[in-house]
């Protein structure tokens, strides 16, 4: 087994029964940092009043959208089939650790939601024909899968907020070391 030198700690590859392993934790926080990207892209490319701005702006959003979808499949794939995730913090009542077991599963579900209803919205309306022969981008409002891509979006926004919302109101109120678990700050001992 692989083993990373962290703050003078051996961290492995994968989770212990009380923090995520290099893996995990290098999996959420690449998703989350294009995640965030993302959103920006789709909603300023949803606004763009240029179709060089939506081009220059779909471009990067369709390629971060697809690498997402590529690594929330292949994150999936790692807790089902080689990690098993940390034991929820015996602090957290259960009512809080099904709580955010369902935000995350919600979360897992509207990302390839998001990217289904992202490829079908490019193909169905010729935004990829468009982009490859640098025709102007098409309409997209009129294409169904365009409306739920805008909904899932803004669900998607809901449930990243009560996550961070979440992660905050542990470190700074709980003060119980549940970001530690994912790499940032010292576990308590």
């Amino acid at each position: 087994m692989v083993w990373l030198k962290r703050q003078g700690h051996s961290m492995p590859l994968k989770s212990t029964s009380s923090r995520y392993g290099t893996v995990a934790i290098g999996l959420h926080w690449v998703t989350a940092i294009l995640i965030v990207a993302l959103l920006a892209l789709g909603l300023n490319a949803a606004d763009a009043e240029t179709d060089a701005l939506r081009r220059t702006l779909l471009i990067p959003h369709i390629g971060l959208g697809l690498l997402v979808f590529a690594l929330t499949l292949f994150r999936i794939g790692w807790w089902v089939l080689a990690d098993k995730k940390p034991a929820p913090l015996a602090s957290v009542p259960a009512l809080q650790n099904h709580l955010a077991t369902a935000v995350h599963v919600l979360s897992y579900a509207a990302i390839l939601a998001l990217a289904a209803s992202g490829i079908a919205t490019n193909v169905m309306a010729g935004v990829i024909d468009a982009l490859s022969t640098g025709a102007p981008i098409p309409a997209m409002d009129g294409v169904p899968p365009r409306a739920a891509h805008g909904l899932l979006a803004r669900l998607f926004m809901v449930l990243l907020v009560l996550h961070i919302g979440a992660a905050l109101y542990h470190q700074f109120f709980l003060r119980d070391s549940l970001l530690a678990r994912m790499g940032i700050g010292k576990l308590k001992d």
